[in-house]
């Protein structure tokens, strides 16, 4: 017999120990084996179920987007925020996005970049640093954006750039970092870092001979400028390629920039064709340039003292007159209406000009409004609500007027900057989509000529028509001028190297 030993129970619950031999003793062991066993089979099956579920993870991977799409969501991998939000049901899945192989390479130190200027100042700047941090084999810092320029800017390159996709589009040739690690951060805070800026239109060897042993000396070097700090011409044709891939595919714009982009679109293309204007007859391009054709004795003592005002605008006394001869300065409104007038561009065309705020406001708009009634901008276009977060940032705003101009049936800038060559090259690298040149030296000419009566409105016209009818972005090449950088046609404005020509041969200029 067995007996129990035991404390009084609680709500029918005890603890107690039993006591025995014999045959109790026997049942009580083999009790205790079939235990032990059951335990054992079911921790055997708990392995093997997380194994499978291991394996069918990593298998859907490789294979979800084809396998793995109809299976139940504990094999589906969901996106999550930093929050950990859940996605709903309703949202549609996304394909995985195959990511290029991860390029192995010794990395002979660290590249940090600021870059100056205007968005597309940097943004072709961003597209050299990239490409010479891959040809030195280094790792580059994602750049920095110019805060304390005319615009003065506070945007961060992830308010404008897609950081991700560029840093992950490009892993295949060059590692690229949030942050320096650490430990190297630590010593740029203390300002431990070699700064400098390189030389301007340098070949690629110059940075392999000249920039490369310094990093390998110090492990990090900063670059304080950045623009047109990689020669037009004379490059490997690897280096051009990854020049053209960085701006035509890495830099993506932030999808609410993006989204913003083809809503704008979107309104414009549903009302018929449309062409862009960048009308660059802002503020600060007259202080800068010196151009005041057009203005009141008020408006030139202003752009005079803001052009004074700025140290880094080095050329102070300017004669507007000859510049403008020698087609230095953007064209005005009332220019600009005239030209487009005389190209035969239809007056029932929209017209959205993509430029900041027009210098003299309305009154200098006025001609350019009554010729072409279907002016809009993305202030008329859009709430202002849908713009609010965009105020006071600038380079957003000219990313806006970027993607708008790509879009556009006809691309017309009054003016030759960084933004008129940069769209200009895209266009072309989108199947040599229209984008009319102004020749200004010439067309300010035709346009005195005319003012003054020596040319009659039909010679003038034609005049203007047969002088462009090669200048609509057609296949050309470069214009090349050895030891005259400055002079020659711009790699981002026809990257040829990267473009298909639509009808046979390139034409030379």
């Amino acid at each position: 017999m067995c007996s129990v030993e035991g404390k009084g129970r609680k709500g029918g619950m005890g603890m107690g120990i039993i006591k025995g031999g014999g045959a109790g003793g026997e049942r009580v062991g083999k009790l205790k084996s079939s235990r032990m066993k059951l335990w054992i089979i079911r921790a055997t099956t708990s392995v093997l179920l997380w194994t499978c579920v291991v394996q069918l993870t990593a298998v859907g991977e490789t294979w979800g987007p084809r396998v793995l799409r109809g299976w139940p969501s504990c094999f589906t991998h969901q996106v999550q925020d930093s929050s950990f939000s859940v996605i709903e049901d309703t949202v549609p899945s996304v394909p995985a996005r195959v990511l290029p192989p991860k390029r192995v390479y010794k990395n002979n130190g660290y590249l940090m970049v600021s870059c100056n200027g205007g968005l597309n100042q940097m943004r072709a700047a961003i597209c050299d640093m990239v490409t010479i941090a891959r040809y030195l084999n280094v790792t580059l810092v994602v750049p920095e954006l110019d805060k304390t320029s005319f615009w003065a800017d506070p945007s961060e390159f992830q308010d404008i750039f897609d950081v991700d996709h560029f840093i992950t589009s490009l892993r295949d040739e060059v590692r690229i970092l949030k942050e320096l690690p650490p430990r190297l951060k630590r010593r740029v805070k203390m300002g431990m870092v070699y700064s400098m800026p390189p030389i301007s239109w340098s070949d690629i060897s110059y940075y392999r001979n000249q920039i490369l042993p310094l990093i390998q000396k110090y492990k990090v070097v900063h670059l304080n400028r950045t623009d047109t700090r990689l020669a037009n011409n004379g490059q490997p044709l690897d280096v051009q390629k990854l020049r053209c891939r960085v701006n035509f595919s890495a830099l993506r714009f932030t999808s609410q920039i993006e989204d913003l982009g083809k809503r704008v679109t979107k309104l414009l293309r549903q009302n018929g064709p449309f062409i862009v204007l960048h009308l660059r007859y802002e503020m600060d391009m007259l202080a800068f340039s010196g151009c005041t054709q057009g203005c009141n004795n008020e408006e030139v003592e202003e752009l005079t003292r803001m052009r004074y005002a700025y140290p880094w605008w080095k050329e102070k006394i300017i004669n507007s007159d000859l510049k403008r001869k020698d087609g230095l300065c953007p064209l005005t409104p009332e220019e600009t209406a005239l030209i487009l007038r005389a190209l035969d561009i239809d007056n029932s065309y929209q017209i959205y000009i993509a430029a900041g705020e027009i210098y003299g406001g309305t009154r200098r708009m006025a001609s350019l409004a009554a010729a072409y009634p279907r002016l809009v901008r993305k202030e008329t276009l859009l709430e202002p609500s849908e713009l609010g977060f965009f105020q006071n940032h600038s380079s957003q705003m000219a990313a806006l007027d970027y993607l708008v101009s790509l879009e556009s049936d006809i691309f017309i800038p009054t003016y030759d900057g960084n933004m008129a060559k940069v769209v200009e090259g895209h266009r072309r690298f989108l199947g040599y989509k229209q984008t009319i040149l102004l020749d200004r030296s010439l067309l300010v000419d035709l346009i005195d000529q005319y003012n003054s009566g020596s040319l009659s409105w039909n010679e003038f016209s034609n005049a203007v028509k047969e002088s462009h009818a090669s200048r609509k972005g057609q296949p050309t090449r470069r214009l090349v001028i050895p030891d005259r950088p400055k002079e020659e046609d711009y790699f981002y404005a026809n990257p040829e190297e990267c473009l298909q020509p639509s009808h046979g041969q390139l034409s030379s200029t």
